[in-house]
């Protein structure tokens, strides 16, 4: 596993939709901010991504997994809370 910041993410996948595990983060007024992450896997289009995530997801619920796109200067999370019940199905 490699440790970096935004920018070198940017830097290594250039133009890309990259999956990130936050390794280290906080919250502050109602945003995550991401400091140290890891590449789990780059795509150029979401299909993918979006697919690898919702299995990543499932298979480790306590992991803080997120999908950018590195033309994104910044990466910042607006924390939503969730107001419904959820159903085991």
């Amino acid at each position: 596993m490699i440790i970096m910041k935004w920018s070198e993410v940017r830097e290594h996948y250039p133009n890309k939709f990259v999956l990130i595990e936050a390794l280290k983060a906080y919250s502050s007024n109602n945003k995550r901010y991401i400091e140290d992450m890891t590449v789990v896997s780059c795509y150029d289009d979401t299909k993918k991504a979006w697919e690898d995530y919702k299995k990543l997801r499932k298979d480790s619920p306590t992991r803080e997994f997120y999908i950018f796109h590195t033309s994104k200067e910044n990466v910042e999370v607006v924390e939503q809370a969730f107001s419904g019940v959820r159903g085991v199905v």
